[in-house]
């Protein structure tokens, strides 16, 4: 497929505007702003833009068109109702420097009223007092959960430097951490591939200021001792944060707030059926506990006594803004639609779906990959490729093989602590017969691996670019040379 600029003829156009009317205004403007040349732009026409788009698209991988396994990153499909409801009119045309109340008030009434709901709704589900939706990532709701420790240990006058965090933990749970400004502890996990809890007593000392757990962790598996957990960390008066990445598999069954924990933050683009993938757009919605109520992000939403919505500014402790306005509201009013169109029973239902799924991978293929913890799983399971490294085909080797028979790879070598991992995550949207597929181009894979092994090797051989030297890539970002030359 040639690039667009390739597709350039000189004098060819799409479009011809009529001379500008206006006088130019190239002297006010300063001459470090304005170009030496004209704009290197290709010439074409409009028939060559449409044409080069469209079939550009049809190489795109994307959950509308294909399986997408993606273990921890929950890729499942975004009901349309929600996209025609986030380009409604009324939602998709309002300027957030409207006013709230008078003088036009009206316009926004609706988008406040959204908002309040959509956080009296998830305060529900995650069993917290309170939430704020500005966060617009789930890295981004990390740091401000840990944000909110801070303040509260702040405004406490404690000393605390440490966050204990499980090896099993959401991988950004680190990063989010020390920007917050604290030291970090790893727990390892266990035989049973939760944290070990005689190391997590140990290290559970007085200047543990919190501990962030994702549950279920990035395995797939519940740690049925959580609410002890919480209770030792209460003890010490630390704070227990929720990493909800993994919320899709306890929506509806389990309410963090009520194991225990003090703040949870959710990835609505994972769990509540948002856009996910190409870097965004998101929301990291995060609840706390109502003894932390005063130390959330400003503004806040509130309903006054005439029903009336407005923003409130005001609160001596807070951690202040973390992100303009009020967040990403087409992420949020999406998820509001998907939240009043499943209801509490079709919220369990989905939930209930995701974990069947899981674990009837988990069953259909432990006698073909190596399986390092072979017990009940929640939304995702967690394979090695170790069997296969006998042959020399890696994780890696196999997510390629899988591109060759239609499906997205799953997460590889991912969580760390398993050696050539591979994490499955089917989610609640797909069929069986989808699912079954998935697992007979992993038995393939497998057969392949003992047969054939250099097929895997070459793999992918279907799509337009062949296997790329990934490391060169990463040193040398060069997108134009050779993409499309046939060169791998």
């Amino acid at each position: 497929m040639k690039l667009i600029y390739e597709k350039s003829v000189p004098g060819r156009r799409g479009v011809q505007l009529p001379d500008c009317s206006v006088p130019p205004l190239k002297a006010k403007i300063p001459s470090s702003l304005l170009r030496e040349n004209s704009a290197e732009l290709p010439e074409v026409s409009e028939l060559d833009v449409v044409r080069h788009y469209t079939n550009l698209s049809r190489k795109n991988f994307s959950i509308d068109t294909n399986f997408y396994p993606l273990g921890s990153c929950t890729m499942k499909y975004n009901p349309k109702v929600c996209e025609s409801i986030a380009k409604n009119d009324g939602f998709a045309r309002l300027h957030p420097l409207l006013p709230q109340l008078r003088n036009g008030g009206i316009l926004t009434q609706g988008a406040l009223e959204v908002l309040y709901n959509t956080e009296q709704l998830f305060a529900e589900i995650t069993g917290m007092a309170e939430m704020t939706l500005q966060p617009m990532a789930g890295a981004h709701g990390e740091l401000t959960g840990v944000m909110l420790i801070a303040a509260y240990h702040k405004n406490k006058g404690n000393n605390k430097k440490r966050i204990l965090i499980p090896d099993s933990a959401h991988g950004t749970n680190p990063a989010s951490a020390a920007i917050a400004g604290y030291s970090v502890t790893t727990i390892p996990s266990d035989e049973n591939g939760v944290m070990d809890f005689e190391t997590f007593k140990k290290e559970l000392t007085d200047d543990v200021a919190g501990v962030m757990l994702t549950s279920p962790n990035t395995l797939g598996l519940f740690n049925n001792r959580v609410s002890e957990i919480c209770k030792l960390v209460h003890e010490i008066d630390g704070l227990v944060y929720y990493d909800g990445a993994n919320l899709n598999a306890l929506v509806g069954r389990v309410r963090p707030g009520d194991l225990g924990f003090d703040i949870v933050h959710l990835n609505l683009h994972k769990t509540f059926a948002t856009p996910h993938g190409g870097g965004g757009p998101g929301a990291g919605a995060v609840g706390v506990v109502k003894s932390l109520r005063e130390f959330l992000p400003i503004s806040r939403i509130e309903k006054r006594d005439d029903g009336t919505f407005a923003l409130n500014y005001n609160a001596s402790c807070s951690i202040g803004y973390i992100s303009a306005f009020y967040g990403n509201f087409g992420i949020i009013l999406r998820a509001y639609a998907y939240l009043i169109m499943l209801g509490a029973d079709g919220l369990r239902e989905a939930s209930d779906h995701a974990v069947l799924s899981a674990n009837y991978i988990r069953i259909k293929l432990k006698d073909f990959f190596d399986l390092p913890y072979d017990k009940i799983c929640m939304h995702e399971c967690v394979f090695s490729a170790s069997r296969q490294m006998k042959n020399g085909i890696s994780a890696l080797d196999i997510a390629k093989g899988l591109i060759d028979l239609g499906f997205h790879p799953p997460t590889i070598y991912f969580p760390l602590i398993v050696k050539e991992a591979m994490m499955i995550e089917p989610t609640e949207t797909e069929s069986k017969a989808e699912i079954d597929a998935f697992v007979e181009a992993m038995k393939k894979i497998a057969q392949d691996a003992i047969d054939n092994p250099e097929k895997l090797h070459n793999a992918p051989i279907t799509t337009p670019v062949g296997r790329l030297d990934e490391v060169a890539a990463v040193r040398e970002m060069n997108l134009t040379a050779n993409l499309f030359s046939g060169e791998n």
